[in-house]
């Protein structure tokens, strides 16, 4: 059977492997596009161990949520941007968002909200069809012809009333799920608690906070900020007397950056995340609280 070059270039759009390759695998194929795919799998997986050592600082994250009580965002990386935007790419990442929001992988371990991509749970965790994390990722590396790895991974199950707030930048590099809390049911229907959450959301996105209140903050890394901060007062030559007002003036603006609810609001930022919540909170004649949350952004531990 004739190759046609139209047949190359679909196979190319398909796969993402190299015009060459794909040429040589509808040759072999006879023409046969199906074929063609698993023949290209099969080469690249014999391939996939000399990629391995190869950058993997761009890629995507997908956000996945299951009814209104659970939210995973999966993070997968790749070597180039364009890779990352084929679609066999793209559609590997959200069945693995859409598979980690309805049940999360199994694992006697508490790795907190945020999972690394070496946690064994996480690469031996179900996708579809058989098919492992870890299996999905070879499969790609087979067909795309780069090395990939999946990245981190964060799932929120709602305990109580709330909702989970979720905002994914417009670019799919920085995700966010957040875990808001209320007493009564009917307040987390509202279009104002919605609102809140996706506000949350975005806030995190934008501003990445290490906790959500100043209590939280590790008294190790406190006790490190309060120490430089003496320093560089005495350094500037300030009297003792004034020393540990000018300290606390200095942690307080470092609990602004780091602490969620201490941060200004990105849409008005005269008034905090805490008295964001208040408002709303009276609002709505309930108490609003703000549970977990995670943010991941793609290529952040590429080092």
């Amino acid at each position: 059977m004739a190759i046609t070059a139209q047949m190359v270039k679909e196979l190319r759009e398909k796969t993402g492997a190299g015009m060459m390759d794909c040429k040589k695998a509808l040759v072999e194929a006879d023409g046969d596009e199906q074929k063609a795919i698993e023949e290209l799998r099969k080469k690249g997986l014999s391939k996939a161990a000399k990629k391995a050592g190869r950058s993997t600082s761009e890629g995507l994250i997908a956000l996945a949520q299951e009814g209104d009580k659970s939210a995973a965002i999966v993070e997968l990386l790749c070597e180039t941007d364009f890779v990352a935007r084929n679609e066999q790419f793209q559609a590997t990442l959200t069945a693995m968002a859409e598979s980690v929001a309805a049940a999360a992988p199994a694992c006697g371990a508490d790795h907190g909200v945020v999972h690394s991509p070496c946690d064994e749970c996480w690469l031996n965790h179900e996708v579809g069809g058989g098919k492992t994390v870890a299996d999905k990722v070879k499969d790609l590396i087979a067909v795309l012809g780069e090395n990939m790895q999946a990245g981190r991974y964060a799932r929120i199950e709602l305990d109580g009333h709330g909702a989970i707030g979720s905002y994914v930048h417009m670019n799919s590099k920085i995700g966010v799920i957040v875990e808001l809390k209320t007493l009564k049911a009917e307040s987390a229907e509202s279009a104002e608690f919605q609102a809140l959450a996706k506000d949350i959301a975005m806030q995190i996105a934008a501003s990445s906070p290490v906790c959500v209140a100043s209590t939280e903050v590790p008294q190790d890394l406190l006790d490190r900020e309060r120490a430089i901060y003496r320093d560089q007062a005495l350094g500037e030559g300030k009297p003792e007397n004034v020393v540990e007002k000018i300290v606390e003036g200095r942690v307080n603006k470092y609990f602004k950056e780091i602490c969620l609810l201490d941060q200004p609001f990105i849409k008005e930022d005269k008034k905090s995340i805490s008295q964001l919540i208040k408002e709303v909170s009276k609002s709505l004649n309930d108490t609003i609280e703000i549970g977990r949350f995670a943010r991941l952004q793609v290529g952040e531990d590429a080092e």
